[in-house]
């Protein structure tokens, strides 16, 4: 640990990572976790670790309460509370027993609700190592449609809750993503980053499966990012059964499996025949893998209510093999991080892996890419969620907030249950999307309060009576409506939660078109524009707004900073005026609608062009009985044919041009619409999207899609991003580990796009990219042509689980979809100028600037004024444009959790993608720092601790930690200098102190 001349962090500091230990009282158990803890294997035998689970979802067919209280029993038998009591009470029967458990948030809805003396049974269990953490997020996470931002906090405050509250023995050094629906490379570069030294799959596609069996590449190295080496490595174990038991071999009150029957005086007597039944399993599963070590996943979705119904017949089964076949099997309660050491120790090499499991099929016809796109409003509803999070972390920050800790917590948890893998994706009943939404509004409320009070504080600069002006968010304007600006004066402040300088639109509802826009700064007005709301959007069912018009201007804001508008009733000349015209366009784009009534683009510097259309895909309905009767559900996507339908075009348009932004007003059908913008000085094409309701009185459900069609040669490939952070490759009708047979041509070359999907024409040197507001399915099935699916309707389940069909309503009608997509592309001979427009796009798509509302009230509002400061920004200077601070939240002891990373991939640009070095000690405008300590990705260890296991591939690369590693940041001669390798993200606890005006 480095420290600056004479400065010594405070005890609190020190003991960061020890939680109580230094008070704590309680009984201490000897410290015998982790690998310490693991039963002996023998080299001569095949080893049988049972491991004792509960997969408990955190929402899926009932809510995250339901679940955990045990209430709704007859939509399914489940309560964690009980599952937990009685877990605890069967280990402390029998010290020879062991028990993972997973899900943070349930742990600590439970422990909260204990007496010091179940407290400290379940630390000495934890101490011991016979109680693990495994995985450890506030939740086990979705792979396919979360965001690496949403991912990485989920971790972080499911590792601080554990580490807090057990210390270093509940730090969890396995990841168990054992039921999300396909995985991702991104997923295992950030649980390496996290420190882990492995990971179990539960899922993976059927024919992977039965390549992987046959040729004994169920375990193997995942190389989880190109730009990050061996840093982001991770061994991987592809589990033989999902995450369930070998069959017959159930004993859970939810199960129906015969238990072990041992009294030789029974005709029911049945030991000598189970044993040899699990004997027989073991050595089959054993024959697919290569080590002499078997894993059991002794259990299933929320079994062990009551656990002594497990427990006592797997004591009789580790007895009973042992002495009917001791000589031949050593079977053991066992954990996967022991049966992971015991894989270590073999000392063999393994295969590498360096795509990912998308799309995943569990047989011919039941391709999972559905819920890539199930349920479009919560998947957006989630990214607003993220975007406030940032906000509210980073104003408590920056305006050093006091007390509003509990409020942070909440909103902290309820995005770590949205990042659940039946809670995004889509994949729960309508009950729990209710309850989920409700969940998430009500923290977002909390949020508000919190960025609120920091925006008042910040602009009163020190005037306590101006810390109490009002302050409102608009979280409807997905749909035009704001009540606060539907007035005739308020005042606008708007935040920039990005570490960069942007100039972004900002479009306000409001009820009539005489508004001008005020710089605060100087009580100039500022270019802005009125334009109509589609009737389409003002007819949507449950809109309860007077806006009939957006006012447009373009907000310049300084990095995490403020800036404040005037918001005026004030005649003035039009400013827009609707065309009888078929085009619009800025310096970059012409955009037309042709004789065929299809959207055109057509690029002015490139020889470039696309059509924009729409169509919808019917979706299949079967008995679900085998797999050619699969039906198209929320899990699944099945199109009803190859081909999808066209919609009878031309339909109606108009056209509105002004001084900032030229819009395309269209009406493709009944329940399609669509707004097309271009804005001065922007290079990119937006696309507004109105779908629904999806109408069903022909009892047909349909998926709808868009699809950009280029004049460029993509040569059957196609880029899509991994969580929003790097990019892979994809090819048609392929997959890179094994040879595929594709039975559903449509559907099974679908995959998950959180933010980006691109075509490139090599031999032009061009690209296309679409870059989207939330998750979605994409696909490029022609080449040139990009195909996004943007909302779906079915009337039939698909039989995975969920119990009803995907058919939103909201109003009594089919639930009407919002949402844009963002184009752009150009030439890739100069990569640093495209990629860069992208890279910046992509942020601001993610971490919008956020909009605080004051109504005109009192006289500070007033133009020219001296007593509100109308501009703020929280650095001192600008960032390399290839940094972006990811994280600034208060943590813990007035610490500061700061993470910055290196946004461009190895060999994306010609320049940006270089190491980078920034000296972070003068970085904030209010703070210097006085301390800094690099943690691990999770914030849950000092870096200097990790210590990972270390594999070695069959290249005979050895996977050891990061063979050129970034230096140590220290306080040094005034500076604190971070160097940053491309995809880099480092994480710090930071001890700032005011800079004394």
């Amino acid at each position: 640990m480095s420290w600056s001349r004479g400065l010594l962090l405070s005890v609190s500091f020190l003991f960061l990572f020890n939680h109580e230990e230094a008070a704590s009282v309680w009984k201490r158990a000897a410290n015998t976790c982790g690998y310490e803890s693991c039963p002996a294997t023998d080299p001569k035998k095949l080893n049988i670790h049972l491991v004792a689970h509960t997969h408990d979802d955190v929402g899926w067919l009932k809510t995250v309460d339901q679940y955990y209280f045990g209430s709704r029993s007859k939509i399914q038998l489940a309560g964690v509370q009980y599952i937990l009591d009685s877990v605890v009470q069967a280990l402390l029967a029998d010290p020879e027993r062991k028990f993972i458990y997973v899900e943070t948030a349930f742990l600590w809805k439970w422990w909260l609700r204990q007496n010091e003396k179940v407290r400290e049974d379940v630390r000495n269990l934890i101490n011991e190592g016979r109680l693990e953490i495994i995985n450890g997020g506030w939740s086990m996470n979705d792979e396919a449609v979360t965001h690496y931002h949403s991912l990485v906090d989920q971790y972080t405050w499911g590792f601080r809750r554990l580490n807090d509250t057990f210390g270093s023995c509940a730090r969890p050094h396995i990841g168990w993503q054992i039921d999300p629906f396909g995985h991702s490379r991104e997923q295992a570069s950030l649980l390496a980053q996290l420190g882990f030294d492995g990971m179990f799959l539960g899922r993976l596609d059927y024919q992977d499966k039965n390549h992987r069996l046959a040729s004994k590449t169920m375990e193997f190295i995942w190389k989880g990012s190109p730009s990050l080496g061996t840093r982001a490595d991770l061994f991987t174990v592809a589990l033989y059964n999902t995450y369930s038991p070998p069959p017959g071999f159930c004993y859970d009150v939810l199960c129906r499996d015969e238990p072990i029957i041992d009294d030789p005086d029974s005709p029911d007597y049945n030991v000598k025949e189970r044993v040899e039944a699990l004997l027989n399993y073991a050595n089959r599963q054993a024959a697919s893998y290569k080590t002499n070590n078997v894993i059991f996943t002794m259990g299933e979705d929320f079994n062990y209510q009551q656990a002594e119904f497990w427990f006592s017949n797997l004591d009789k089964l580790i007895r009973y093999v042992k002495e009917l076949n001791g000589t031949e099997v050593n079977i053991f309660y066992s954990t996967p991080s022991c049966y992971l050491k015991a894989v270590h120790d073999t000392k063999l090499q393994w295969v590498t892996k360096e795509d990912d499991f998308f799309p995943y099929a569990s047989d011919s016809h039941s391709y999972w890419t559905g819920y890539f796109s199930s349920r479009p409003a919560i998947k957006f509803f989630e990214r607003m969620g993220n975007n406030l999070l940032q906000v509210s972390k980073q104003l408590s920050v920056l305006m050093q907030l006091k007390g509003s800790e509990k409020q942070l917590e909440s909103f902290r948890e309820a995005m770590g249950v949205m990042q659940h893998h039946d809670a995004v994706t889509g994949t729960e009943k309508q009950l729990v999307a209710y309850d989920y939404a409700r969940l998430l509004f009500d923290n977002m409320q909390q949020g508000l309060n919190i960025a609120s009070e920091g925006i008042r504080k910040w602009q009163a600069n020190g005037q306590t009576e101006l810390e109490q002006v009002n302050m409102y968010s608009c979280m409807l304007t997905n749909i035009s409506s704001c009540s606060y600006t539907e007035t005739e004066d308020f005042e606008l402040v708007v935040y920039n939660p990005l570490s960069r300088n942007v100039v972004s639109p900002v479009r306000i509802p409001i009820t009539k078109q005489d508004r001008v826009v005020v710089d605060m700064r100087d009580c100039s007005e500022i270019v802005s524009q009125t334009v109509p709301i589609p009737t389409s959007v003002r007819a949507i069912p449950g809109r309860n707004s007077n806006a009939t018009h957006e006012l447009v201007f373009l907000a310049t804001l300084p990095p995490l900073g403020y800036k404040s508008y005037s918001i005026k009733k004030e005649p003035k000349v039009t400013d827009q005026i609707a065309v009888k015209e078929n085009s619009i366009g800025n310096e970059f784009y012409t955009v037309t609608v042709n004789k065929n009534g299809q959207i055109s683009v057509e690029w002015k510097k490139e020889k470039m062009n696309l059509v924009q259309s729409f169509h919808y895909y019917e979706g299949m309905e079967g008995n679900n009985e085998v797999a050619q009767n699969r039906s198209s559900g929320a899990y699944i996507f099945r199109p009803n044919g190859v081909s999808a339908r066209n919609f009878q075009l031309p339909g109606s348009y108009e056209i509105f041009k002004g001084p900032l932004v030229e819009e395309i007003h269209q009406y493709v059908a009944g329940w399609i619409h669509q707004v097309i913008r271009v804005y001065r000085g922007k290079e990119y094409v937006e696309f507004d999207w109105l779908v629904g309701p999806i109408p069903v009185e022909d009892k047909i459900g349909k998926e709808v899609v868009t699809r950009y069609s280029s004049n460029l040669d993509s040569a059957g490939l196609f880029y899509t991003d991994s969580n929003g952070r790097e990019m892979l490759k994809r090819k048609r009708n392929y997959r890179p580990t094994w040879n595929l047979r594709l039975e559903e041509p449509v559907s099974g070359n679908y995959y998950p796009v959180n933010s980006k999907i691109s075509v490139k024409d090599e031999e032009k040197q061009l690209k296309l990219s679409v870059l989207t507001d939330r998750a979605q399915g994409g696909t490029s099935m022609i080449d040139g042509e990009i195909e996004m699916m943007l909302h779906r309707r079915l009337l039939k389940d698909d039989a995975f689980g969920v119990g009803e069909a995907l058919n939103e309503t909201a109003y009594n009608e089919g639930l009407v979809i919002r949402g844009t997509h963002y184009i752009i592309g150009g030439s890739i001979k100069n990569l640093d100028e495209l990629a860069t427009k992208e890279k910046i796009l992509a942020l601001q798509t993610l971490l919008r600037p956020w909009p605080f509302v004051s109504p005109a009230e009192t006289d500070s509002f007033k133009c020219p004024q001296d007593t509100r400061v109308p501009e703020n920004t929280g650095l001192a200077k600008s960032l390399p444009p290839n940094v972006h601070i990811l994280t600034l939240e208060p943590w813990k002891d007035d610490a500061v959790l700061l993470r910055l990373e290196h946004i461009f991939e190895v060999g994306e640009t010609e320049s940006l993608s270089a190491p980078v070095e920034v000296n972070i000690q003068d970085l904030f405008a209010n703070f210097t720092i006085a301390s800094i300590e690099e943690t691990t990705l999770g914030a849950n260890q000092w870096s200097k601790d990790m210590n990972r296991l270390i594999w070695k591939a069959e290249t005979n690369e050895v996977l050891r930690e990061d063979k050129n590693p970034s230096p140590p940041v220290e306080i040094k001669d005034g500076g604190v200098n971070v160097l940053l390798q491309p995809m880099e993200i480092r994480t710090f606890i930071v001890k700032l102190v005011p800079v004394k005006n």
